[in-house]
C-alpha cells in the first residue's frame, strides 16, 4: 500500500522541483512549523537521500510573540526527527514602526526572514531553499496585487523559481498540506497572526476568497493561480526587453550623468515605465513604497514635460529634468 495521496503529492512536487539539482547539493526547507512548510520539510526529508541530495532546514524566530523561542525549539526538534541535517533555528530582529523605510509589519517580518534564510544558506553552502507557499497563497497574492494596483508583476504572483528559492507546493492546495501532516502524524503549529483580521492577507483568506467561491462557484483559487502563470510569462518577456533597453541607454544605477530623455521617449510605454521604476529603486527609493502614481510622475517628466520642477519619491528622493536628462537627487 502506498503513501497517503496528500503525502504522495507533496513528495512528487519536491521530487520534480529538485530534478535538476546536482548530487550532493544541500537543500534547505524554510519551516515555520505551520502545515504548509511542515509538509514540505517532511517531503524533503523523504526525498533528499533518494535524489542523492542533502536535506536540511531553517526555522526563523521573529520574536514577535511570547514563547516564540520555545516554539522555534520545538520546530527544530521536529525537523531533526524528520531526518533533516543540518537544522538551524535563527532569531531575527524585525524592524519596528517609525524606523526609516519601514514597510509595515508583514513586510518587516518578511525582510528579516529572507535575510536570515540568505545568511543561513551562505553559511551552510546551500544550493536551494524551499518555501512552502501553496496555490492558496498564490491566489491571495494575486488578489492583493490587484486591489493595490501594483501592476502586472505583482498580479503575476510568486514565481516557482527565484534565484536559490523554489516553491514546489504552488500546485497544491492548503487542505492537502494539512492532510499530509495528519497522515504523517505531524502536529503543525497554527500561528495566531494568520487569523488576525488586522492583516489584509487574513481578510482575503477568511472573507474575500470564500465569498468569491460562494458567488462565482468553485475553482476560484485555481483560476487565480492560472492567471498568475499567464501574466508572469508576459511580465518576464517585458523584463527581458527592459534589460535590453537599459543596456542600450545606460544603467539606471550607474549613469551619474542621468538618463537621456530622448532615448527614454523613444521606448514603448511599458518598457519606459519599467526602466524608470528601476532607476528610482537604484537611486534609493524603497521598492515597496514606490507606487504607480510615482512612476507616472516620472513618466510625465519624459512625455509631458512643461517645465515642472520634478517629482518627489519615497526615500527622500526627487527626480528632476535638466538639460534633456533625468537626475535623481536627495530632496532638500
Amino acid at each position: 500500500m502506498g503513501p497517503d495521496p496528500a503525502v504522495a503529492a507533496a513528495r512528487l512536487a519536491v521530487r520534480r522541483c529538485l530534478a535538476d539539482a546536482r548530487p550532493g547539493d544541500l537543500v534547505l526547507a524554510a519551516c515555520s512549523g505551520g502545515p504548509d512548510s511542515l509538509a514540505l520539510a517532511a517531503a524533503l526529508g523523504f526525498e533528499a537521500s533518494r535524489l542523492g541530495l542533502r536535506g536540511g532546514a531553517v526555522t526563523v524566530d521573529h520574536g514577535l510573540q511570547p514563547g516564540s523561542a520555545a516554539q522555534a525549539a520545538r520546530v527544530r526538534a521536529t525537523l531533526t526527527g524528520l531526518g533533516l541535517d543540518p537544522v538551524r533555528a535563527v532569531r531575527v530582529a524585525v524592524a519596528a514602526r517609525g524606523e526609516p523605510g519601514y514597510p509595515g509589519p508583514e513586510g518587516a517580518a518578511r525582510q528579516a526572514r529572507y535575510a536570515a534564510l540568505d545568511a543561513a544558506a551562505a553559511d551552510l553552502g546551500a544550493a536551494v531553499i524551499l518555501l512552502g507557499h501553496t496555490m492558496d497563497d498564490q491566489a491571495e497574492t494575486v488578489l492583493l496585487g490587484l486591489v493595490r494596483g501594483s501592476g502586472p508583476r505583482s498580479i503575476a504572483g510568486m514565481a516557482p523559481v527565484s534565484g536559490r528559492y523554489r516553491r514546489p507546493l504552488l500546485g497544491l492546495r492548503r487542505e492537502q498540506t494539512r492532510a499530509a501532516c495528519a497522515a504523517a502524524g505531524l502536529a503543525p503549529w497554527d500561528d495566531p497572526q494568520n487569523d488576525d483580521p488586522a492583516f489584509a492577507r487574513t481578510r482575503v483568506r477568511q472573507r474575500v476568497l470564500p465569498m468569491l467561491a460562494d458567488l462565482l462557484g468553485p475553482g476560484v483559487i485555481e483560476a487565480l493561480a492560472r492567471t498568475a502563470d499567464q501574466i508572469r510569462a508576459d511580465a518576464d518577456l517585458l523584463d527581458e526587453l527592459t534589460d535590453a533597453a537599459g543596456e542600450r541607454i545606460g544603467s539606471p544605477g550607474a549613469d551619474r550623468a542621468g538618463l537621456e530623455v530622448a532615448a527614454l521617449a523613444a521606448l514603448p510605454g511599458p518598457i519606459r515605465t519599467r526602466l524608470l521604476r528601476r532607476a528610482a529603486v537604484a537611486a534609493g527609493a524603497p521598492a515597496g513604497s514606490l507606487t504607480a502614481a510615482h512612476v507616472a510622475g516620472l513618466d510625465a517628466l519624459v512625455t509631458g514635460w512643461r517645465g515642472q520642477r520634478g517629482t518627489d519619491l519615497p526615500g527622500g528622493l526627487r527626480c528632476s529634468r535638466r538639460y534633456g536628462r533625468l537626475h535623481f537627487t536627495a530632496r532638500t
